[in-house]
């Protein structure tokens, strides 16, 4: 589609005559790659696509980055935390709870070093932003606004057409992938009688003393919301927070966008009825009125309607006329509405196709679970607009979730663009339960991203080695082969972090007695965040994984095992946890992945027709756990070796130390095996 055939129907008056005027303006500028927006979001992206050499351009309107943090959260204060202290040196580890920084190769920009508030001031954020940038070298055009995007066709196009976008200035930019990072910046407004006389939270007063005395109703009832009430708690003489459904505490659902703790204190003073109260009902079945007083009053839409037009508002039915015991018929001096925000459409042309028209569709673009656009190919959505995939569900919306999704598209986009595979491990099997233990215990994308991004581990032929692949988005797993590079031919494992499927809700007691499970044989019945195995044999279909049972990630599989719940969240248990995992995947591949010393493996060499893998890979090739002094001493009591062994003063001299992995010329004589199988301790 020719610039021309869309300019007329829209942008700012003067634009068009710009580009007449200009014509160089009209030239593309072209590159591989735009983001839209230089926040979090847009920063992460521009660090990996700049770390794999790639051609991009990152658009923001404003002078720096962060431009959202110099105005919101209106009061400053962070709901994200930064816990700088956890008693780990592990730098992946501390991610889990350090819920600011970004990912980087530079430890000087990590977000501890710039605040040592727990809940720390959004300036702190601006400043933290801008250093990552500059630091970096990002490529960045500020002060350009983006003021219409739309598509050319182009079967030379990586994707079979362009991105065009044109800028405040006239000047037309072409990008071949088109990153969207500009989060939720228009207010989300419901449109009532009488909603012209509310004030917005985007624009209302931050200083308590404009509140002092006065009656204040405030429209919604998440973080924003009560932020605001937190702030003029103390000067107000009652604040009345209405909204269309209930409260629900972050605590209680475990997402971390609902009410947050720290900005709870009116919940307080409502049950111990200190005069603030909370109220449902639907904004759209309401009407606010304002008298000759300047005053606000509550009524029902329906008694709006019956008055006639010419009634003054002083002379129309309100709900205390007929009910005098109405809850809100005091009036109020003033009305804040804080009710979210939503995603900004109106610079993307009708062509893309991000919405879908019905009210999730307003606040969110249409994407895939792949953060792709669903109507035009090539169209990412990055950041807190992309938190469709996983709304009310996980992290995707917040820094510490997003950090990570972005990552991942930029693997697929990898993979799709330039022929680089996903990152993969590959080792023998008998590091198979080392290597999800460490994940379990380590990895932040696994943790924060629980039910959205797992690892996958694809096995290899005969099983004696796998691929480790980090944090792939699960809903995708049919599609793995295609947008990984990676083949899964001989079976597959997933390991994904979930919640109890019945612990989490509004209406959920948490607190509730026995809530946690303390013994492997009750694992599935975990409540709190734990691991989750599940294997198959086959990758799954995307059938399979459309219709898969309800409130499961993922299809049924062929077994699964649950790592049960840990209070410190480690899950490196001898007995509790690795034990049975490693049992769970030696049935699941029927083999023995126990690591044995060169006796039990010469001992299994004359005794089993197959070998496990350990010996296979250790043993046969020379490899393998060199004896210990009381095992040479065993030996030598049983006559299967001369009495001038190395003796302990000879093992201590010699260069090779007990448990150093290497094998002893040749192969030991079998003989009593040095461990019992008796007990789970002996086993391990």
């Amino acid at each position: 589609m020719g610039l021309s055939a869309v300019a007329p129907l829209w942008g700012p008056p003067g634009l068009l005559l710009a580009i007449a005027l200009h014509p160089a303006l009209s030239v593309p500028l072209r590159r591989d790659y735009c983001v839209l927006g230089a926040g979090p979001a847009g920063l992460q992206m521009a660090y990996f696509l700049q770390h794999a050499g790639r051609d991009y351009e990152v658009f923001e309107r404003a002078p720096r980055p962060g431009s959202f943090f110099t105005r919101y959260p209106r009061h400053r204060k962070l709901i994200s935390i930064n816990k700088r202290y956890t008693g780990k040196a592990n730098a992946e580890f501390n991610l889990r709870h350090d819920w600011n920084s970004l990912l980087s190769h530079d430890p000087r920009l990590l977000f501890r070093h710039y605040s040592r508030a727990y809940f720390p001031d959004a300036r702190d954020m601006v400043r933290y932003l801008g250093d990552f940038a500059d630091t970096l070298g990002l490529r960045i055009q500020y002060n350009t606004t983006i003021a219409h995007v739309t598509l050319d066709k182009d079967r030379r196009a990586w994707n079979g057409h362009y991105f065009i976008l044109t800028d405040q200035k006239g000047q037309v930019h072409q990008c071949s992938v088109l990153l969207v990072a500009t989060g939720l910046s228009v207010p989300n407004q419901v449109d009532f009688p009488g909603s012209e006389n509310v004030e917005g939270y985007e624009s209302v007063s931050i200083d308590p003393e404009d509140f002092i005395g006065q009656n204040v109703l405030i429209l919604g009832r998440g973080n924003s919301a009560f932020e605001t009430a937190e702030n003029i708690l103390g000067v107000t003489n009652f604040i009345h927070m209405l909204s269309r459904s209930r409260v629900r505490l972050s605590w209680a659902t475990h997402y971390v966008g609902d009410l947050r703790a720290i900005n709870n204190g009116l919940l307080d003073t409502y049950q111990l009825k200190s005069l603030d109260g909370l109220l449902e009902s639907d904004l759209r079945d309401l009407a606010i009125l304002k008298d000759s007083k300047g005053k606000f009053h509550v009524t029902l839409k329906f008694f709006l309607e019956e008055a006639s037009t010419n009634q003054s508002a002083d002379a129309i039915t309100l709900p205390q006329d007929d009910n005098d015991n109405f809850a809100m018929r005091v009036p109020y001096d003033r009305v804040i509405r804080c009710l979210g925000w939503n995603f900004d459409f109106s610079i993307f042309n009708k062509s893309l196709r991000l919405n879908s028209g019905n009210a999730f569709g307003k606040k969110y673009p249409l994407i895939r679970a792949s953060y792709e656009s669903k109507g035009s190919r090539g169209l990412f959505i990055l950041g807190t607009a992309s938190h469709s995939v996983d709304y009310r569900k996980s992290a995707g919306g917040f820094i510490h979730g997003f950090r990570y999704t972005v990552r991942a598209v930029h693997r697929l986009l990898e993979h799709r663009h330039h022929s680089v595979a996903w990152p993969a491990t590959e080792l023998p099997i008998t590091q198979l339960t080392s290597s999800i233990v460490r994940r379990v215990n380590e990895a932040s994308g696994l943790y924060q991203m629980f039910g959205v991004l797992a690892d996958v581990i694809l096995l290899k032929e005969n099983a004696m080695a796998f691929e480790y692949l980090e944090e792939f988005p699960i809903q995708m797993l049919a599609q793995l082969e295609t947008l990984t590079g990676r083949k899964a031919r001989h079976g597959l494992f997933v390991i994904n972090m979930e919640y109890g499927r019945n612990f989490s809700g509004p209406d959920k007691d948490v607190f509730f007695d026995d809530r946690s499970v303390g013994h492997t044989e009750d694992a599935w019945q975990s409540n709190f965040l734990h691991p989750v195995i599940y294997y198959y044999r086959y990758l799954p279909t995307e059938q399979e994984v459309r219709f898969r049972p309800a409130h499961w990630p993922l299809p049924r599989p062929t077994a699964i095992h649950h790592i049960v719940e840990d209070f410190l969240t480690d899950w490196t248990a001898p007995i509790g946890h690795i034990l049975p995992l490693r049992r769970f995947l030696e049935n699941c591949l029927d083999t023995d992945l126990r690591s044995f010393y060169a006796e039990s493996c010469f001992l299994f060499a004359l005794t089993r027709q197959k070998l496990p893998p350990f010996c296979q890979q250790g043993y046969l090739r020379m490899q393998g756990l060199m004896s210990t002094e009381s095992l040479w001493q065993h030996r030598v009591e049983s006559r299967l070796l001369r009495d001038d062994a190395p003796t302990g003063r000879d093992l201590e001299d010699s260069s090779q130390q007990p448990g150093d992995q290497e094998l002893l010329g040749a192969p030991l004589a079998p003989g009593p095996l040095a461990q019992s199988l008796d007990s789970n301790k002996e086993e391990l």
